[in-house]
């Protein structure tokens, strides 16, 4: 069972939806509908899907809806979360024929993008649906968008990793390069850095660097780019001490080979770097 989270405060989505109102909107609003449109006139319409999926973003959609004018009525057919066949009705607008075409390209920006993440994550929480292992998106989001597709992840049936660089320590390749190639020597620092609700995760690529780092008592290691054979032996070494974190090229081929070999979690940028945006679109009924 999905655990669809509740909507996104207002102090976050404003930033990010009054910039996008003001980048379709530019200096003089909207043309076409100023010269067309009859101050007054009234309309009703439905969003709704062109294929199926899984719908996200429903609370950013009606946060710009809500900034064109809230007077507008928005009636939600199928929350957050829900799978979607072609065809079905998302939601629903009655109001000022002015306001919602304003908003309608915005709204449907934001819905196709963050439906998309959520139906990848969705596919790949299917694939290991019959294993213990857990679909966890990175920090390949959109800038300035993370916020709204961690969300979308989430409302697909997957979890996240760390929001950004201030909210946990994961010592990646990079840092252990940098600390003369010591894992050991990167977890010492770490430990005696962090606090003790500060959670560390170090990533190895052998069973040598997991053999180091395993003394050191990380709260998690993410096995980088090891195969299914590897990650099995990984799984046994650790012996259920340390949570696994697989990572790696993972793809829909390959994620149940991965998750059946006993990790806990498997990270993929792919379900906000890769995902093709969901068609949704908006008719006047």
């Amino acid at each position: 069972m999905t655990l669809v989270p509740p909507p996104l405060p207002d102090i976050i989505l404003d930033p990010i939806v009054r910039l996008a109102l003001a980048e379709d909107l530019g200096r003089a609003g909207d043309l076409t509908t100023d010269a067309t449109i009859a101050p007054g006139t009234e309309m009703k319409v439905v969003i709704a899907t062109r294929k199926p999926g899984v719908i996200a973003g429903l609370d950013v959609a009606a946060y710009a809806l809500k900034l064109v004018d809230p007077s507008v009525k928005l009636t939600i057919e199928k929350p957050d979360g829900s799978r979607l066949q072609k065809g079905d009705i998302v939601a629903r607008l009655e109001g000022s024929a002015r306001s919602i075409l304003i908003a309608e390209r915005t709204m449907l920006n934001f819905l196709g993008r963050l439906s998309a993440v959520a139906t990848m994550t969705r596919a790949f929480a299917d694939t290991i649906a019959h294993t213990q292992a857990r679909i966890v998106c990175t920090r390949k989001t959109t800038p300035g968008h993370r916020a709204l597709e961690k969300r979308a992840v989430r409302c697909g049936g997957g979890t996240a990793h760390r929001y950004g660089l201030d909210d946990a320590i994961l010592i990646k390749d990079n840092h252990i390069a940098a600390c003369d190639g010591s894992v050991s020597l990167a977890l010492e620092r770490a430990k005696a850095y962090a606090g003790h609700l500060r959670m560390i995760e170090i990533e190895v690529d052998s069973l040598e660097q997991l053999k180091e780092a395993l003394p050191h008592g990380p709260h998690a290691v993410l096995l980088d780019n090891m195969p299914p054979a590897t990650l099995r032996e990984a799984v046994a070494m650790a012996g259920g001490k340390v949570v696994l974190e697989a990572s790696g090229g993972v793809t829909l081929d390959s994620v149940a080979s991965i998750a059946e070999t006993g990790v806990d979690f498997i990270s993929s940028g792919a379900l906000t770097h890769s995902a093709p945006n969901l068609d949704v679109g908006m008719d006047v009924v």
